[in-house]
């Protein structure tokens, strides 16, 4: 059983978890450690890298989106003490986001004839849309709704403005304790995915993670030893439902050793 589960979204991005539920939802998996990994934002309520909620020990981290050349994917920031160039993309990442919103809420309004109630601010993405045009009157429900109006080359799908992944992970490596690959199976090419791990900027890969699909992580494990990596995992929780992926103890306990030995002096460890 998980005692960590390091990627949990919030409302502060596409969650439903307000971080005051944390701790109770951290009881109910009786999971001790969480790492709030909102996209592209920084928890406003999370003033340190590493706080406690109620008896929970909450790492400060960030969920970072990079263009590859074999395509997207994301990085994992742990332990965040922003730097200034971290906090001028992320406000530059949050305008994009607001444009794209807008941009695809108008699309699904006027392609469905339909009113979303839906206005885009700091931290919306495509989850929020999608609720709101199940909540609406066209004829979708939410996986409809990415299947067919939102999703990638579906007519309402708008790109986004993303940086490469060196300036991502070189952004990250110099404001986080620890930088993971995310979830490396979910990957349309996932040997290009694990060959960033190669990178002087990644610090862990995303070992353990609840893809609801058979997987074979050999390749993961290989990775993992042949860079010297840690391995991290967690849920990528969207919901209140935590550790369904997650470090056992002694994994736990590696990752944390190098987080402690990242932090500058006078942050509390973990």
């Amino acid at each position: 059983m998980p005692v960590a589960d390091l990627h949990v979204h919030t409302t502060n991005s596409d969650g439903r978890m307000a971080l005051a539920d944390v701790p109770d939802a951290a009881r109910t998996a009786d999971v001790g450690v969480v790492a709030i990994t909102d996209h592209e934002r920084l928890h406003p309520d999370l003033e340190t890298p590493i706080d406690d909620l109620d008896g929970t020990t909450a790492i400060h981290g960030i969920e970072l989106r990079v263009e590859t050349e074999s395509g997207q994917v994301d990085l994992l920031g742990y332990g965040v003490t922003p730097t200034t160039e971290l906090r001028r993309e992320l406000d530059r990442l949050q305008d994009d986001r607001i444009e794209r919103g807008r941009a695809i809420i108008d699309c699904v309004e006027e392609r469905l004839d339909c009113d979303l109630a839906l206005e885009p601010t700091e931290g919306i993405g495509r989850p929020h849309i999608a609720r709101a045009i199940a909540r609406s009157d066209a004829d979708y429900d939410y996986e409809g709704a990415f299947a067919e109006v939102i999703g990638n080359d579906c007519p309402c799908f708008v790109a986004r403005d993303l940086p490469t992944f060196e300036r991502g992970a070189a952004l990250l490596a110099d404001a986080c304790g620890v930088v993971s690959l995310a979830h490396p199976l979910r990957y349309g090419d996932p040997a290009a995915a694990l060959a960033l791990a190669a990178s002087d900027h990644v610090d862990a890969i995303e070992r353990y993670y609840d893809y609801d699909r058979p997987v074979d992580v050999a390749p993961v494990t290989r990775a993992i030893e042949r860079h010297g990596l840690l391995e991290t995992g967690g849920s990528d929780a969207h919901d209140n439902v935590l550790g369904r992926a997650g470090l056992d103890g002694d994994e736990y306990d590696a990752f944390r050793e190098r987080l402690a030995a990242s932090l500058p002096e006078g942050v509390p460890r973990p």
